[in-house]
């Protein structure tokens, strides 16, 4: 089965900066979107950011635009998210998403495969 185990959460000051990652295994990796998604307690799961199959194509959600960077290396199955100048309102779960097609959605339902979360809390 696909299992997608995630790394590198943990407590940082605000200015601060994380970097997670995602180790995919049970799928295609090479030919899955994969994305990040975020969840606060009493919110929706949020988008946060997305890569295509190849990682040509990248998008990211307004909130962590010119922060957060998405990448993927095909040949280690893995993804990862660099997110720098963290804010307070960053805390959250973040979750490791994959689709079965090439390219991302920004809808939480049109993803199929998710990690287990890791929780980032950023202190103020």
């Amino acid at each position: 089965q696909v299992h997608l185990v995630e790394s590198g959460g943990g407590l940082v000051q605000a200015g601060g900066s994380l970097r997670l990652s995602c180790a995919a295994s049970g799928l295609t990796f090479s030919s899955s979107a994969m994305g990040w998604f975020r969840q606060a307690p009493g919110k929706e799961r949020e988008f946060v950011a997305a890569i295509s199959w190849s990682g040509s194509i990248s998008d990211y959600a307004d909130s962590v635009k010119g922060r957060f960077t998405i990448s993927r290396d095909n040949a280690k199955n893995t993804v990862s998210l660099q997110m720098n100048s963290l804010k307070p309102e960053d805390t959250a779960v973040y979750y490791c998403a994959a689709r079965s097609g090439r390219y991302y959605s920004k809808l939480r339902t049109d993803w199929h495969y998710w990690g287990q979360g890791t929780q980032v809390t950023v202190s103020a």
